[in-house]
């Protein structure tokens, strides 16, 4: 198959993209690279590339695909939270734009990466997809936004796939700092604490990239008719945490550091358990490997062969919002989020 990778140059697309052409199928990335200098080890494997924010994409380049995986958007509740109109335009609006010109060209698989975040503010239930969604971020909202839409473009010749991706962890040449189980290592690693911000409570499930790519891959290679609009959570049962236990397994992880909690830690309001045993049933292919202890170790054993230094884990380069925050303070970006001028983004690649 010919495949067009949005995001291709992100956390998960660094990932996913090997698996792709391992697998032999030809790959193209669409990315503005927003995160060009954020790259954290070596493994990037160049493509064949569109350089292009998703908001500017034209029929031209989506056709002749068979399918595209769209990974392209604000990744996280911090940035959505930082401008929500933006978040919108991006992870909405230019979504389901990216959808009409991928159904006008004849793309007949649209595999779209969806998130957990849907389900927001849920308790202790075990949720399925057919549970309904309370997402409490923008970010959250615009992913039940895209999946809506998208259903209603649902026919016979577009076939539109949602995978609702458990809270990500792992290492990628485009690391992120961010997420749950990557940032208790890092700040485990660093300062010898696992410190927690919140009162530990919350229910998530996590899952590897390495898994949520294996995900992306089962639904290219599934019969049609098993993955038509159809939503899948993607993770593994057994890989719903209390926060308060991810610390736990940290804390056992990295040697020498103790368990603490902010003064003033309180309940997050995002608590959520997932069932993905759709998954596990639907899509034989998807067989994950990963579990947060093997996680946790990886991400440690990576910390120490590059030194991670606090400075690095409290910098700008590994943090989505305050990566975003520096190019916008340096006049690289405008406030909607584009790179200002084609000068200004080759002088962003230095």
């Amino acid at each position: 198959m010919r495949v067009l990778v949005t995001g291709h140059k992100g956390y998960i697309g660094t990932i996913l993209v090997p698996m792709i052409i391992d697998a032999g199928h030809e790959v193209v990335g669409l990315d503005n690279d927003l995160y060009r200098r954020c790259t954290f080890k070596d493994g990037i494997v160049e493509v064949r590339e569109i350089l292009k924010d998703v908001r500017d994409v034209e029929a031209s380049d989506v056709k002749g695909f068979d399918a595209v995986m769209h990974l392209a958007g604000l990744s996280n509740d911090p940035l959505g939270d930082f401008n929500p109109e933006v978040t919108f335009e991006i992870n909405h609006k230019a979504s389901i734009r990216l959808a009409q010109l991928c159904k006008e060209a004849g793309v007949s698989r649209f595999i779209f990466s969806s998130s957990c975040s849907n389900y927001g503010a849920a308790g202790d239930d075990l949720l399925n997809e057919e549970s309904a969604f309370n997402p409490v971020t923008p970010y959250g909202t615009s992913k039940v936004r895209v999946e809506q839409d998208l259903a209603k473009m649902a026919d016979s010749s577009f076939a539109p796939t949602y995978l609702r991706n458990a809270t990500a962890y792992g290492v990628s040449p485009r690391l992120r700092f961010d997420l749950v189980l990557n940032n208790l290592v890092a700040w485990a690693f660093c300062t010898k604490q696992v410190y927690l911000k919140s009162d530990g409570t919350p229910w998530r499930p996590v899952v590897h990239i390495e898994d949520i790519s294996r995900a992306f891959m089962a639904v290219l290679h599934a019969p049609r008719e098993a993955v038509y609009d159809q939503a899948f959570n993607i993770g593994r049962n057994e890989e719903n945490y209390r926060i308060r236990e991810i610390a736990e397994i940290v804390a056992q992880t990295v040697p020498g550091c103790k368990l603490e909690y902010a003064p003033d830690a309180g309940p997050d309001l995002r608590c959520y358990r997932v069932d993905c045993s759709k998954a596990m049933r639907v899509l034989p292919e998807f067989k994950p490997q990963w579990d947060v202890r093997k996680g946790a170790q990886e991400l440690y054993d990576i910390y120490q062969k590059v030194g991670l230094t606090l400075e690095d884990f409290e910098g700008t380069r590994f943090s989505r919002i305050a990566h975003l925050k520096s190019l916008l303070g340096s006049g690289l970006l405008e406030d909607n989020l584009r790179w200002r001028t084609e000068d200004v983004l080759r002088a962003a690649a230095s």
